[in-house]
C-alpha cells in the first residue's frame, strides 16, 4: 500500500511540473514565453533546426508526458516522453552540474524520477488499472527508451554549426 502511495506522490509531483513547464513552452502559461519565443530559444541558443519542429516536439512531450504520468495512463509512455525531455535538456545544461548555476540538476532529477516510474510501473492508484488498459510491457518500455536515445540523438544531429548566423525571426 504505501508503494503504490508513493509512486501516486511522485507521479503526480513529477508530471504536474512537467505538465506546467511544458505549458510554458507550448502555450505562454504561468508566465512562460509561449511558442514563438520558445521556437526562437530553440533557434538561437540551442541552434537546433528546423527549430519550430524541435520546440513543438518538446513541448509536447513536457505537456502530454507530465499529463500521462500524473493520471497513470498509458504506462510507460508518459514516462518515456518525459525521460526524452529531460535526456536533451540535461545536453542544453552540460557541463554545469548545480540549478543555480544553470546546470543539469533539475533535469537530471526529473528525468531519474521518471525513468524509475518507467521502470517500476505506475502503481495501484493509476487510470490504467482503473480502466484495465497495459499495453506490452517489455516492448513498450524498451522501444520507448530506444525511441528517446534516437530523437536526442537526431536533434543533436540537426544542430546548425556555431559559426552559423542566427536569422533575425527565429522560425
Amino acid at each position: 500500500m504505501y508503494l503504490d502511495l508513493g509512486l501516486l506522490v511522485l507521479r503526480l509531483v513529477v508530471g504536474a511540473l512537467l505538465f506546467g513547464h511544458g505549458a510554458q513552452k507550448l502555450f505562454g502559461w504561468f508566465g512562460g514565453p509561449g511558442l514563438a519565443q520558445a521556437t526562437g530559444f530553440f533557434c538561437a541558443h540551442l541552434r537546433l533546426r528546423p527549430a519550430t519542429f524541435w520546440a513543438l516536439t518538446g513541448s509536447v512531450s513536457e505537456v502530454g508526458g507530465g499529463l500521462l504520468v500524473a493520471a497513470g495512463l498509458l504506462w510507460p509512455l508518459g514516462p518515456v516522453a518525459i525521460v526524452a525531455a529531460m535526456l536533451m535538456a540535461t545536453t542544453v545544461h552540460w557541463p554545469k552540474f548545480w540549478a543555480q548555476e544553470g546546470g543539469i540538476e533539475l533535469p537530471l532529477l526529473l528525468l531519474s524520477a521518471s525513468l524509475g516510474i518507467a521502470l517500476t510501473g505506475p502503481g495501484a492508484y493509476a487510470l490504467d488499472r482503473a480502466l484495465g488498459l497495459q499495453l506490452p510491457e517489455p516492448l513498450a518500455l524498451i522501444a520507448g527508451l530506444i525511441a528517446a536515445i534516437v530523437g536526442v540523438g537526431l536533434a543533436l544531429a540537426t544542430r546548425a554549426p556555431v559559426s552559423e548566423p542566427v536569422p533575425a525571426t527565429a522560425h
